[in-house]
C-alpha cells in the first residue's frame, strides 16, 4: 500500500493549526455543498474600513468599471496614499484569492497595502463574478477587462501605465497569471511584473504535492477539486483546457514580465508552482522562486505575525522594491 506524506508543518505554524482546529476554526475541506455557506460566511481576510486606512496613512474610494461586452461593472477598491507627497506613480493591480468561488476585493488585500506604505503605490484591487454561478471564461474576462480600464484610465487614477504590477494569491494568483499570458498575446497592457503568491495554475491534479494533503494544512486535495469544478464543470482534467483558465497550460512562457512566485513547501500547488517558474528560467524569463519550508497554503495571510510569514512577507516587499527602482 502506498502511504502519502508530506513535508513537516514549520513548528509555529502547525501550533496554530491545531490550535485552530481545537477551536473548530480551521477551514475544513471544501465541497460543492458548502461554497455558498463558506462565502456567505467569509474567511476573515477582508478588512473593514478602518483597518483600510492603516491608522490614517491610506485613502480608499469604491468604484466601477466596464466590465466585458454584455458582463455587469465590475468593482474596483482603489487604495493609495494620503500623503500625494508620498505617493508614486507606480500601480498594483490586484486580483483577490477564494478559490475561484469565494472571496471579494477586499480579501487579503493587506498584502499588497503594505506596499502603499513602504513604496506609495496605488492598489487598485478588482472584483469579479465567480464560480460556479459564473465559470470560466467569466472571471479571468473580468479581471483582463479590469486591466484594459486601469492602463487606459492611469493618468485620472495617478498612475504611469506602463509601471503596474499584477499580483494575486491563491486563485487569484491562477488569474493573475492569466491576466498577465492575456495581455502577451493580445497585444495588451504592457505589465512592470507580476507577483504570484501561492497561485492555482493546474487543473489536472496530477503532482506528487496534489495528492499529498488529506484534511490537513489549508486547501486540501478535495477542496482543489471542488474550485476547479467549479471554474471549469465537465472540462476539468480534459486535454484541451485553455491556458487562460488553467496557465500551467501554456504551452509557451516566454515573453512575460519579470516574475515572482513564492509557495509553502507543505501545500497543494507546491510542485505546480515551482514548474512555473522553472518553465519560465526555460525560456530565458526573469523569475524568483521562493518555497517556504513548513509553509501551508495563505501561511502570510492567516498567520501575518508568525516568524515565517514576516520573512515571506519581507521578501516578497523586497522584491517589489527592487522591480520599481528598475
Amino acid at each position: 500500500m502506498n502511504v502519502v506524506t508530506h513535508p513537516p508543518f514549520d513548528p509555529e505554524l502547525n501550533a496554530a493549526l491545531l490550535a485552530m482546529a481545537d477551536a473548530g476554526q480551521r477551514p475544513k475541506p471544501l465541497t460543492a455543498e458548502l461554497i455558498v455557506p463558506n462565502r456567505e460566511a467569509g474567511t476573515g481576510l477582508s478588512p473593514s474600513d478602518d483597518q483600510l486606512r492603516r491608522g490614517g496613512k491610506i485613502s480608499f474610494e469604491e468604484r466601477s468599471a466596464p466590465g466585458p461586452a454584455g458582463a455587469p461593472d465590475l468593482p474596483l477598491l482603489i487604495c493609495r496614499p494620503t500623503d500625494p507627497t508620498a505617493a508614486s506613480d507606480a500601480g498594483i493591480y490586484y486580483v483577490h484569492g477564494g478559490g475561484m468561488v469565494g472571496g471579494d476585493n477586499r480579501t487579503a488585500i493587506d498584502v499588497v497595502l503594505d506596499w502603499v506604505e513602504a513604496f506609495g503605490v496605488t492598489v487598485i484591487s478588482v472584483g469579479y463574478r465567480l464560480a460556479p454561478e459564473h465559470p470560466y471564461p467569466a472571471p479571468v474576462q473580468d479581471c483582463y477587462a479590469g486591466l484594459e480600464w486601469v492602463a487606459g484610465n492611469a493618468a485620472e487614477l495617478g498612475v504611469n501605465a506602463e509601471r503596474i504590477i499584477i499580483s494575486g494569491g491563491s486563485a487569484g494568483g491562477g488569474l493573475a497569471a492569466a491576466v498577465a499570458l492575456m495581455a502577451r498575446d493580445r497585444n495588451g497592457p504592457t505589465l512592470l511584473g507580476q507577483v504570484l503568491i501561492c497561485p492555482m495554475l493546474d487543473d489536472r491534479n496530477e503532482t506528487p504535492s496534489s495528492h499529498e494533503l488529506d484534511d490537513e494544512g489549508v486547501w486540501d486535495r478535495t477542496s482543489n477539486v471542488t474550485g476547479w469544478t467549479a471554474f471549469l464543470g465537465d472540462q476539468h482534467g480534459a486535454l484541451d483546457v485553455s491556458p487562460y483558465a488553467a496557465p500551467a497550460r501554456s504551452t509557451s512562457l516566454a515573453g512575460l514580465p519579470p516574475t515572482f512566485i513564492d509557495v509553502g513547501s507543505v501545500e497543494t500547488f507546491r510542485d505546480e508552482d515551482i514548474d512555473y517558474a522553472v518553465r519560465i528560467w526555460r525560456e530565458g524569463g526573469d523569475c524568483e522562486l521562493h518555497v517556504w519550508p513548513g509553509g501551508f497554503h495563505g501561511f502570510d495571510m492567516f498567520l501575518p505575525e508568525a516568524e515565517l510569514s514576516r520573512k515571506a512577507r519581507a521578501v516578497r516587499q523586497d522584491w517589489v522594491r527592487r522591480l520599481l527602482e528598475r
